[in-house]
Order: structure tokens, then C-alpha cells, then sequence
């Protein structure tokens, strides 16, 4: 679906926010015209026309990603009922990533996978693998210490752009997961489970909640105790509402495809729902731990174009220069491009509200905003 483009002038789409924001030598040849002399002069003529001719790039290596459970149905070409853990609603879709839940209400950052193994007790027994190589950031053992449960936080420096993955409601987490640690592809994390933090998992819907995303901020702190949210933030910057996911089966989907070369291909080809500019020329350390997402510019940067996905991740970012705010009040974002269908199909986030007539940005994506511009709310 095409973003419908707005008007650019104040009075239609500006509103503010006061808060944010050479070929090698050749070998010399005899002078003789002998038939010995001719034959090593063809030979030469030959080496020189195959080093001369172009060859094409060699093909990147595919990305080596890891399906984080024992369950291969996905490969298989089994449908999501093969490998979907659905909510007590029943629904499979509940289980999947996006407005899936509450009849389209409720936002699900990631992908539930059930067990194919039972223990007699019947609790889930299946291992939890690393879906890519990486560093183990986060480690929260106490079950009730969040909504996730107990669960495991990777990052991936050798991946473009570095993401994290999540990999939660463990029954245990494997005694050899340190912080810090680095861990290959496949690396066993722990047990697939049921912990939870506020609520309770029955041991039939036991699943792996899985997550590949970003990191919003690393001044998360900062913008978590401006806004008083009374508890103490237990898990840095690996708490869930600094971490933004992407469907893992875009990632996975391309993957089994043959064609993921490098993670930036989701972030490239993920359809932008809206597209903003912000008069701050701040520099969010978001853009400097994930380069190849911003088109940089040669001159003095005043601002900041920026496309985000329907449920608010920070896609690619487009350096602006200060001429282009001439006029502009600081930290004043104008809305540029808007797919209200795919707002619609993602109700569970709020990016965009309507007040007096015109959209602003809703909830969830002030949020974001906030946190990239190192406001505290």
C-alpha cells in the first residue's frame, strides 16, 4: 500500500513538541617467431584476456540463523497450528507477532513456539538454542523479576544491523549462560518453560516467547526514572520497554528462502506506516549502534527524517540538513507520509492520534520519541 503523502506547511502537517527531540605487469615476450615463441605468446594472450575480463562479486555468505527450538515444522512447510503456541483464546494468530490479540487491540512483540517434548510430569522439555551468534547482555534468573518471566538477552555485534534476540518464560536458564560470554549459533540457553512475572502460564501452553529487534536507548535509565514509574527498573537496558522486536518470520522466512545476506534486508524492505522529520540535530546513540540504517549527509545536519514501522521500530534514518529548517520551532517534528492501512492492521500501538482534525503522534510513538531524543518523559 502507497503512504499517503501529507502537506509539508505548518498549518497542515507541523505541530510541536516541546519535550523532544591495474591489470598485473605482464610477462616480458621473446622477439623470435619460432612456433615455441608463438605458442608462449597465445598462452600470454590468453592469461592477459582472463585477467582483463571482469568477474562478477562473489555472493555474500547466507546469515547463519538458527530456529530456536527442536521444532522443525516451520521448514517443513507445516502451517503455524505445527508450531504456534495460540493464547487460552485458542487463536493461532495470538501467537504470532503484531496486533494478534484481543481481537486486534493488544500488541505481541514476538513469536510463541510450543514444545514437541513433554517430561513425565508433562512439563515442556524441549532446549532453547541461540538463533545467531552472539554475546550473552542479560541474564534474569528470578522468575517473577518480570512479565518475560525468566529469560535470556543476546546481542549479535557481527550481524548488520547488531540486534538483539530474546528468548523468554524459560523453566531454567543453562548454568554456563554468563553475562558477557560469547556463544555460537545453536549454543543450547536453557529449557523451554513457563515462568512468568504478575501471572501464570498453565503447564499446556508452556512456550518459548522469542524476539529479534533493536534497542532503543542507552540512556534508558535516565527516561525510566523520569517517568516514576515506582519500581525499580530490575533489568538496565534489557528491559522489555527499551527492546523493540520485528517479526522473527520475516527474518526466518528469508532465511529459509536461500536470500538473507545480512539482517539489514528486513530492515530495508519492512513498509514504513509513517515518516517524520524532528528539528533536533542531536545524534541518538540508536543511529551510532546502527549505522547501516542512516543515509549520513556532507553538510551541517539540522534534523532528522525518520520511517517506522506500524508498530513504532525505527527503520531507516535520513540525516537533513539545517537549511531545510529554516522556520522550524526546536524539537517541532511535521509528519510527511502516513499508510493508514497499515495503522489500521496494527491497532495494538498507537502511532498516530487525531486531535482537532489532524493526526499527531499517539502514544507509543511519543514514547519512542522520547527515548531516542534523551527526554525523560
Amino acid at each position: 500500500m502507497r503512504l499517503k503523502h501529507l502537506r509539508s506547511g505548518p498549518a497542515r502537517a507541523g505541530f510541536i513538541f516541546s519535550w523532544v527531540f591495474g591489470l598485473a605487469a605482464l610477462a616480458g615476450l621473446g622477439g623470435c617467431d619460432s612456433e615455441s615463441s608463438k605458442a608462449k605468446s597465445g598462452a600470454a594472450d590468453s592469461a592477459l584476456v582472463e585477467a582483463a575480463a571482469p568477474r562478477a562479486p562473489a555472493r555474500p555468505a547466507q546469515v547463519e540463523l538458527v530456529w530456536p527450538v527442536p521444532n522443525r515444522a516451520y521448514f517443513e512447510g507445516a502451517g503455524f497450528e505445527a508450531f504456534v503456541q495460540a493464547t487460552e483464546s485458542g487463536l493461532i494468530e495470538s501467537g504470532l507477532f503484531g496486533s494478534t490479540r484481543s481481537g486486534g487491540r493488544q500488541f505481541h512483540e514476538g513469536l510463541d513456539l510450543f514444545p514437541i517434548k513433554r517430561d513425565a510430569r508433562g512439563e515442556a522439555a524441549d532446549d532453547v538454542f541461540a538463533a545467531l551468534a552472539g554475546v550473552v547482555r542479560h541474564v534474569s534468573a528470578r522468575a517473577g523479576a518480570s512479565s518475560y518471566g525468566r529469560y535470556v538477552v543476546l546481542e549479535h555485534p557481527g550481524e548488520s544491523p547488531p540486534v538483539y534476540t530474546l528468548y523468554s518464560h524459560l523453566a531454567d536458564i543453562d548454568p554456563s549462560v554468563r553475562e558477557g560470554d560469547q556463544v555460537p549459533a545453536g549454543a543450547r540457553l536453557g529449557l523451554m518453560g513457563r515462568s512468568a512475572g504478575g501471572y501464570t502460564i498453565p503447564k499446556e501452553r508452556a512456550h518459548l516467547h522469542f524476539e529479534i529487534g533493536v534497542r532503543v536507548t542507552d540512556r534508558f535509565q535516565a527516561w525510566y526514572e523520569g517517568r516514576k514509574f515506582g519500581s525499580r527498573n530490575e533489568h538496565g537496558l534489557y528491559n522489555g520497554m527499551n527492546l523493540m522486536g520485528l517479526d522473527p518470520l520475516d527474518f526466518f522466512g528469508r532465511h529459509k528462502a536461500g536470500g538473507l545476506r545480512a539482517l539489514d534486508e528486513v530492515f530495508r524492505e519492512t513498509p514504513a506506516a509513517v515518516k517524520l522529520r524532528i528539528a533536533n540535530a542531536g545524534e541518538p546513540d540508536y543511529v551510532l549502534r546502527y549505522p547501516s540504517l542512516v543515509k549520513r549527509l556532507a553538510g551541517l545536519r539540522g534534523g532528522w527524517e525518520i520511517e517506522f514501522s506500524a508498530t513504532g521500530v525505527p527503520l531507516r534514518w535520513r540525516e537533513i540538513s539545517l537549511g531545510e529548517f529554516a522556520g522550524w520551532r526546536p524539537g517541532e517534528v511535521r509528519l510527511l507520509e502516513v499508510d493508514q492501512g497499515l495503522l489500521n492492521a496494527n491497532r495494538g500501538r498507537e502511532l498516530l492520534r487525531t486531535v482537532k482534525g489532524r493526526q499527531v503522534p499517539g502514544r507509543d510513538l511519543r514514547t519512542v520519541l522520547e527515548q531516542l531524543f534523551d527526554k525523560k518523559g
